[in-house]
C-alpha cells in the first residue's frame, strides 16, 4: 500500500472504483465511501475493533464490496500540527495494512473532524444514543469529503 498525495488519487483508480475514507478510533473504525464521480462521501457502518487481523479482514472485505481503489486515512494531528501517539498509531495501522493490500493510502488532517461530525448529527436531530453509533462514520465522511473537495478544487 503505497503512500500517495491526495491529488494523485484519481490517477491511481481503475474505472468504476471509489475512494474510502477512514477514521480510526480506539474502539471503532469509521468508514465512508465516495461516489464514482469522486464528489460525495457517504458514511458506512462502523467496524467494532477487536484485534488487527480481524479488523483488517473486515475492513478489506468491506472495501472490496464497495469497489474501493484508494484510502484516505484521517491523521489525528495535535492542534499545533505535530504528530503525537494517536498519529503514530494511525501510521502503524497503515503500515500493517500495507502488508495485506496494495491499495494506496493518502493521509488527511482530521483535526476537529469528530467535532464537525457531531455538530452535523445534532443539526440533523439525531439522538445522543444514535450519535454514539454514527459519530465515527460521520467523521470518516467528513474526512473523505474534505479530500474530495480538495480534488475538485485542484481540478478546476
Amino acid at each position: 500500500m503505497p503512500e500517495i498525495a491526495i491529488e494523485d488519487i484519481p490517477a491511481s483508480l481503475k474505472p468504476g472504483q471509489v475512494v474510502a475514507g477512514l477514521d480510526l478510533g480506539t474502539k471503532t473504525i469509521g468508514i465512508a465511501v465516495s461516489d464514482r464521480g469522486l464528489s460525495l462521501a457517504t458514511p458506512r457502518p462502523v467496524i467494532r475493533r477487536k484485534k488487527f487481523t480481524a479488523d483488517a479482514t473486515a475492513l478489506l472485505a468491506l472495501l472490496e464490496k464497495d469497489n474501493a481503489g484508494a484510502i484516505v486515512l484521517g491523521l489525528p494531528l495535535n492542534m499545533d500540527g505535530t504528530e503525537g501517539p494517536r498519529a503514530q498509531a494511525t501510521r502503524a495501522f497503515a503500515r500493517n495494512l500495507a502488508r495485506l493490500t496494495d491499495m494506496p493510502v493518502a493521509y488527511w488532517d482530521e483535526r476537529l473532524s469528530t467535532v464537525a461530525a457531531e455538530r452535523s448529527l445534532i443539526e440533523q436531530d439525531v439522538s445522543r444514543g444514535k450519535r454514539a453509533d454514527r459519530i465515527d462514520s460521520a467523521a470518516a465522511a467528513f474526512i473523505l469529503q474534505g479530500a474530495l473537495d480538495r480534488l475538485y478544487s485542484a481540478g478546476s
